[in-house]
């Protein structure tokens, strides 16, 4: 349950709601995270529960009668669970940023997991998949801001490397050390890759989640600048090869770099919040920007103070920008908006926009968005090219009704030094 109406990342509890009186009463009032997911024991005395927590899900118990709470298990990304029918263990979906997920038990008394499902061991086996580090640094407010950093995959570390940072969407998300494709494929692309949790995650107290609500391009921003310079130190980061992307409200961020910062030389924007004078007169969800920017269009002026598009004349940095038109959410004028604007600044771009697309893609779009970056950043950043051209991907020449991969024609010869010749 949460308490405060129109207002979506609220602290999430659990309650118990006691049929004969009528009468609810709140558990977890002592456990300042959100709560993703709950299991009552076998025998209805205690209730499991798990939500984001400092990157990571793990399970704690809170006693029904008491409200005591203790925690019980931590294996980096819990993605589901449920109590065993013996009381004593539980199975749970894993997963880590070098290992997809698998099914394991794991004995409540604290003992290792045992794999149940071995369905990803020869992919692990077979690919130089990449663990992610932690890190933290001081943010804003007097924060500390924790970030993963996840090296290229055949690391050397006598070697530099390009570097991208990928901030989040939500806003109010957290980035967990788990299984996703832009953890792996950049790595793959020969990219240090760069998430960070900053103001507005969840998983470091309530008050730290809610104060990006009406601060969106301030601590935020801030909390990102600090990552970049304690990144920038290590030893294997090229600094004049940093690159950035983001979605949803990390799209808004690629959005507000451009107009407050000239460290990266690439960026990539998707279905990112441009106009918010704009965004609120076309999203279907109105309740989520009064909330957000305290107020309507013509009562706040946050609305001004934090849109990207008040910055046009500061746009100097090689820009990508990606929408759908079916993204409702966020809708794609944003980004065409967006993509107008750096042009008249003569700011080299792109925009890649989908008719059928929404603001969550499907997985053939995602692989498409992937190959796009990788252009992209390889064009400005040197990092690996793309397996196939943006083109194909648009073409659906990319495999046959079969599934075999098609020769991408579209793609330049290689050269003598085997790197890809200049594109025209």
């Amino acid at each position: 349950m949460q308490k405060i109406p129109g207002y979506e990342s609220d602290l999430f509890r659990v309650a118990v709601y006691d049929r004969a009186s009528g009468q609810s009463r709140v558990l977890t009032e002592g456990h300042n995270d959100w709560i993703d997911d709950f299991d009552w024991s076998q025998d209805s005395k205690s209730i499991y529960f798990t939500g984001p927590y400092q990157g990571i899900n793990p399970i704690w118990r809170v006693d029904v009668a008491t409200g005591k709470m203790s925690d019980v298990f931590r294996d980096k990304t819990i993605n589901a669970f449920r109590v065993a029918r013996d009381g004593k263990s539980i199975l749970y979906i894993g997963a880590t940023s070098d290992h997809p997920a698998e099914i394991y038990r794991a004995d409540l008394n604290g003992s290792p997991r045992k794999a149940i499902t071995h369905l990803n061991d020869e992919f692990v086996r077979d690919v130089d998949v990449r663990p992610a580090e932690s890190f933290w640094v001081d943010g804003a407010l007097g924060a500390k801001i924790q970030y993963f950093v996840v090296k290229p995959h055949g690391f050397d570390p006598a070697k530099k490397y390009p570097l991208l940072i990928n901030v989040h969407g939500g806003p109010q998300q957290m980035w967990a050390d788990t299984f996703r494709g832009d953890f792996q494929v950049y790595p793959g692309a020969g990219y240090v890759v760069v998430y960070a949790n900053p103001h507005g995650s969840p998983g470091y107290g309530q008050d730290f989640t809610a104060e990006i609500s009406g601060d969106w391009g301030g601590a935020p921003f801030d909390d990102l600048m600090k990552v970049m310079d304690s990144v920038e130190k290590l030893p294997y980061v090229d600094t004049s090869r940093l690159g950035a992307m983001g979605w949803s409200y990390g799209g808004y961020m690629m959005d507000w770099f451009e107009g407050h910062t000239t460290r990266f030389k690439a960026i990539a924007s998707m279905m990112g919040v441009y106009d918010l004078r704009a965004m609120y007169s076309s999203t279907e969800e109105l309740w989520f920007p009064e909330w957000e920017l305290k107020g309507l269009p013509w009562t706040s002026q946050l609305y001004a103070k934090w849109s990207p598009s008040n910055y046009v004349t500061n746009f100097k940095t090689p820009c990508l920008v990606i929408s759908g038109e079916r993204d409702y959410r966020v809708p794609y004028t944003q980004s065409v908006e967006f993509y107008t604007d750096l042009q008249k600044m003569n700011v080299p771009s792109r925009l890649l926009i989908f008719n059928e697309s929404g603001h969550w893609p499907s997985w053939y779009e995602m692989a498409l968005y992937y190959t796009a970056h990788l252009d992209w950043f390889h064009q400005y950043l040197g990092g690996a090219a793309a397996p196939w051209s943006t083109e194909a991907f648009l073409r659906n020449a990319v495999f046959n009704a079969s599934g075999e991969r098609i020769k991408d024609e579209t793609k330049p010869p290689e050269n003598t030094q085997g790197k890809p010749d200049a594109k025209p």
